[in-house]
């Protein structure tokens, strides 16, 4: 059995989101999944965030191939996650619609700004993958180029109609996003 992480974005995800089907979806497979609810996901704090993530991955220890699932904020937590001293590596990492510099204010101030270490990045997941649209109204930076090109990591951009990759652009079931968390 392998063992499943997914993190959610500012807010929380919601019954409609996709990383709630997909969670459903590998559950009913019979995987270990593990989508829990971050700390205070009004108000986000860096330091609970990561403390949460933490435990979550210890959580995971003793399952098959270790995988994560981070969208939007929860992008950025795994980029501050990977500077840790003592970081383990996961075997795959998927990373989905990461907010830009535009999106920070009071109430997520303490994720940015996110730090852009290739090295770091790459010893926290044996895979990784970004992605994203260049229509991201919480990334007009466009993340390809603000986050893929700097960490030198595989990056897919969806067409422009995807946003945020959420909900609101359409994304409650999406069978792409199982497909590569069974592959």
């Amino acid at each position: 059995m392998n063992g499943f992480l997914v993190l959610h974005g500012w807010c929380g995800s919601g019954p409609d989101h996709w990383q709630t089907w997909l969670a459903e979806r590998l559950r009913e497979r019979g995987e270990r999944v593990r989508y829990p609810l971050l700390p205070d996901p009004e108000s986000p704090a860096l330091a609970g965030w990561l403390t949460a993530l933490r435990a979550e991955l210890d959580a995971l220890k003793g399952t098959g191939e270790r995988v994560v699932v981070c969208h939007s904020l929860a992008v950025l937590l795994w980029l501050h996650h990977a500077q840790q001293p003592g970081v383990g590596t996961v075997d795959r990492l998927l990373l989905v619609a990461p907010p830009g510099p535009s999106a920070n204010n009071p109430q997520v101030e303490s994720f940015f700004p996110a730090p852009l270490d290739p090295r770091a990045l790459k010893h926290s997941a044996r895979e990784i993958l970004l992605v994203c649209t260049d229509a991201d109204p919480y990334c007009p930076e466009r993340a390809a180029l603000i986050y893929g090109a700097p960490l030198g990591i595989e990056t897919q951009l969806l067409p422009p109609a995807a946003g945020h990759i959420n909900v609101a652009a359409g994304h409650g079931p999406w069978p792409w996003v199982e497909q590569w968390c069974r592959k």
